[in-house]
């Protein structure tokens, strides 16, 4: 248990994940969190618990995979023109959407459900995704840039270590700060 669920696309499976999820989305819309039971998910997605239980194995690696699908980017990052105006830009809307209540909810989610640590992994996949395409349109413009580890390590990890533990310390001025000082570090650091 707690690995996500496999499933092929399309068919009966994809049916099955895609009306419970849509259940949890809107039971936790109009109930709230604290109200979702797997029996209230199931019978709003009109399966039988033993199918929830069976495929994600209790409620809380249900929310952890609900929180994964959520947590996906809708398209890939825009593009400003510049690796600086491009970094300070996603650093900032990806900060406001993490450090949301929602945001919040589904990262704690998608770790608390997680037993085994794939989902986590796919948040990361996530964010390095995003990351690797502000990267690679750098790279196409001739400009030089940081690896993808480097700015997971200093823009995503101080955000989401901040999101997770201090809350109250963030706003779009400091995700543009540390996407600035990336930037000059990696621009001056020796070799460069």
């Amino acid at each position: 248990m707690g690995a996500k669920p496999k499933s092929r696309p399309g068919g009966r499976s994809a049916r099955v994940q895609e009306s419970v999820h849509r259940a949890v989305r809107e039971l936790e819309a109009e109930r709230g969190r604290a109200e979702l039971t797997v029996p209230l998910i199931a019978a709003r997605a009109e399966v039988t618990p033993s199918t929830i239980y069976r495929r994600w194995g209790d409620l809380q690696v249900l929310l952890s995979d609900v929180a994964v699908e959520r947590l996906r980017p809708e398209g890939p990052p825009a593009d400003h023109g510049s690796l600086a105006a491009d970094l300070e830009t996603w650093s900032v809307e990806w900060l406001e959407e993490m450090s949301s209540a929602a945001g919040r909810a589904y990262i704690q989610d998608a770790v608390a459900g997680d037993r085994e640590g794939g989902n986590a992994g796919q948040c990361s996949a996530y964010a390095a995704e995003q990351v690797a395409v502000l990267l690679d349109r750098a790279a196409g413009r001739g400009e030089s840039a940081p690896d993808v580890e480097t700015v997971l390590d200093h823009l995503v990890a101080p955000m989401m270590y901040r999101i997770l533990f201090r809350p109250g310390l963030l706003d779009a001025a400091y995700a543009r700060g540390l996407a600035r000082t990336l930037l000059a570090r990696f621009n001056t650091a020796p070799g460069k």
